[in-house]
């Protein structure tokens, strides 16, 4: 079957008339990967497969990404800006506003829906992170890749993960990683591959997302790839970002005139480290290069398949990252050696060097916050005369959509199943790969009231701590063609033009929803958002709640959609056996208060017969001290329960609890609220 038979009789026309064949697309995402690892762009880590992409390919000098994971991707997947798709800010919370919501909304579509309409089987092997925490934890598959789009998944719907030690979806279903031989990014990558070897390009093109979460913490990777690396980071970050920045200057990045941006002030300087401390941190970031290098290996293996399978000129393969280098610290241990067990980050200390030359880190939007490498490799439509060579012009994420449409030959809809879908914001690439220009003007960014306008050389930006005020006084403006590291604010000296790019954020901010602007750390996010909004009503099914067995007793927690006590969903909990104790199983139910409030927890339930219940809020560092104990009758008759809590002893976590399994039966409990 012929491949235009997929797609509108227009666009068949216009691409035929230029003599084109619709290409494959395969879009390679990297996670947390800074500007300058790869070999291309500057980094000694080997990279020998990603170099051969843009040796015989285009380099973009400045890209821009959304500055953090679950953003970038939701702007990447849709081609609007995150809070046009629902994720201004992550998928941990619900803001309780649109813009915010932490899950992909109804008023856009996803590159596998729309490529999926014009015929194209879609795939994705790698990190989704574009659906509510909650919702994942509670199986709420709306926003799961099948249900936007892909035919086939295979990884994991959350944002970080074991490397050794995973769930993982094959489409809808979840299962564990085997025990043994199992690594993440060698598995993503094996099943892309098998994903094309698989595909029958005479029925219909294929578009592949391959999104890695290497080489996103925990530090995780396989022995061998470790040692090729420990003794090149012995030498220390300070001679390693002097060697990044020359090889970019050689190889024509940046302008020999470009300074490099100073090491970060909370970096110490590489020789003031003990001899341990230097081991160290030359672990840290030897585990880290091994997972770029794993990543790279596997990049490999899917260009070996489309080789294969004779598809490589006819493909476009793009890759990027989602982000800057992660500054982020986790985990406190000084055993770093790559394995299961570890849980750490190589912290800020290594994200300098990834940010080389650049300032800043993920989260923020300096540009080591929100510059990546995109390289564009296209045999049949990136003229071979500009092979390994440069683009001047700054693109975004939202570009990639636009791209593809007109690549596929798509349409892209007004509107879909029964919604209004909110145009493309971004402009299309392909002028770039004829050495023209798109001419894209002016881009925005707001995360965690980080906030950003670039347009043409000029660049505001601000940088926002967490939980510090906004301050309208910190917009710093940078030209971006003389001062590409934004060492020489210009705000002082040009007040009108930085007037003029902030009234052009604020106008922007207004239309997609991000104001107010929201400085509450991460944590609290959640936390507030856990105790307005518990999943009391089980809209969720079971997300968030703690579904546990013990003192013997032996149940099955399950939503009942058919006998509910209100709305559309009851939990539900059978008592095969019970136990020995009072209080046996539980279901729990976390969240933050603060120290002397007194809480008031309603809810209803009613059992198959007559049996007792016990509710409590505990406080988990006094746990024989119960703010509330109570023991609670149910029978058949649905009854609602009201109880206030003593004055709480401190501020800090707490568990409300509803304990059950001392006789066998069933129980329904609906409509649980906390307030003050």
């Amino acid at each position: 079957m012929s491949r235009k038979l997929f797609f509108s009789a227009a666009a068949a026309m216009a691409l035929a008339a230029q003599g084109q064949e619709r290409p494959n697309i395969i879009l390679i995402l990297a996670d947390d990967m800074g500007y300058s690892d790869i070999g291309c762009y500057g980094g000694e880590i080997e990279t020998p497969n990603i170099d051969r992409l843009a040796a015989n390919g285009i380099r973009y000098r400045q890209f821009y990404n959304g500055a953090r994971s679950c953003p970038t991707r939701a702007s990447l997947l849709t081609g609007l800006y995150a809070h046009q798709a629902g994720i201004g800010w992550m998928t941990h919370a619900d803001m309780g506003r649109p813009p915010y919501q932490g899950y992909l909304n109804q008023e856009c579509v996803t590159l596998g829906d729309v490529l999926r309409s014009a015929g194209y089987s879609t795939y994705i092997s790698g990190k989704w992170h574009v659906s509510s925490v909650r919702q994942n934890s509670g199986k709420v598959k709306d926003n799961w890749p099948n249900q936007r789009g892909f035919d086939e998944f295979f990884g994991i719907v959350e944002g970080a993960s074991n490397y050794f030690h995973a769930t993982l979806n094959r489409n809808n279903d979840q299962f564990k990683s085997p025990e043994e031989g199992f690594y993440m990014t060698h598995a993503l990558s094996d099943t892309a591959s098998a994903f094309i070897r698989r595909h029958d390009f005479d029925v219909k093109p294929l578009f592949l997302y391959m999104s890695y979460n290497a080489p996103h913490w925990p530090l995780h990777a396989l022995k061998p790839d470790i040692d090729k690396y420990v003794e090149r980071y012995r030498r220390g970050w300070d001679v390693l970002r002097e060697e990044r920045f020359e090889r970019q200057k050689q190889m024509g990045l940046f302008p020999k005139k470009t300074q490099m941006a100073p090491r970060d002030s909370q970096v110490p300087a590489w020789n003031t480290l003990t001899a341990e401390e230097q081991e160290e941190f030359a672990m840290r970031m030897a585990v880290y290069a091994a997972q770029v290098d794993a990543m790279d290996q596997g990049i490999g293996r899917i260009m070996q398949a489309l080789e294969e399978r004779g598809q490589t000129d006819n493909t476009i393969v793009l890759f990027l990252s989602d982000n800057g280098a992660c500054a982020e610290h986790l985990g406190n241990s000084h055993r770093i050696d790559g394995s299961a067990g570890t849980y750490e980050s190589y912290r800020r200390n290594w994200a300098n060097l990834s940010s080389t030359p650049y300032k800043e880190f993920k989260h923020h939007t300096n540009e080591g916050g929100i510059a990546t490498p995109l390289i564009v490799h296209y045999p049949n439509g990136v003229k071979k005369k500009m092979n390994g060579t440069f683009v001047n012009e700054y693109g975004h994420i939202t570009d990639i959509m636009p791209t593809f449409v007109e690549l596929s030959g798509a349409q892209y809809p007004t509107t879909f199943k029964g919604h209004r879908i909110t145009p493309m914001q971004g402009v299309s690439l392909t002028p770039n790969f004829v050495g023209k220009k798109t001419g894209r003007g002016e881009t925005f960014w707001e995360h965690e009231a980080n906030i950003g306008v670039r347009d043409g050389r000029w660049k505001i930006v601000t940088k926002t701590l967490e939980g510090e005020p906004y301050q309208e006084d910190s917009i710093r403006l940078y030209d971006m063609k003389n001062d590409p590291t934004e060492l020489h604010d210009l705000a002082k000296e040009k007040p009108a033009l930085k007037a003029l790019l902030y009234a052009d954020w604020n106008r922007w901010a207004e239309r997609v929803g991000a104001l107010p602007l929201d400085t509450r750390p991460y944590g609290r996010r959640g936390n507030e958002y856990n105790r307005a909004k518990p999943n009391g009503e089980f809209d969720e099914n079971f997300g968030s709640w703690d579904c546990q067995q013990s003192g013997g007793a032996e149940l099955i927690f399950e939503i009942d959609t058919v006998r509910t006590i209100s709305g559309k969903k009851t939990a539900h909990i059978i008592i095969i056996k019970s136990g020995e104790r009072p209080a046996n199983g539980f279901l729990k139910w976390k969240f933050r208060a603060e120290k002397d409030e007194r809480l008031t927890i309603q809810f209803k339930a009613c059992s198959s017969k007559p049996t007792e219940m016990k509710f409590r809020l505990e406080d988990p560092s006094r746990i024989n001290d119960k703010a509330i104990d109570q023991s609670i009758a149910l029978s058949s008759e649905v009854k609602s329960f009201s109880f206030t809590s003593k004055p709480l002893f401190r501020g800090g976590e707490h568990h409300l609890v509803f304990y059950m399994g001392q006789s066998e039966g069933e129980i329904w409990i609906d409509q649980v609220t906390i307030s003050e």
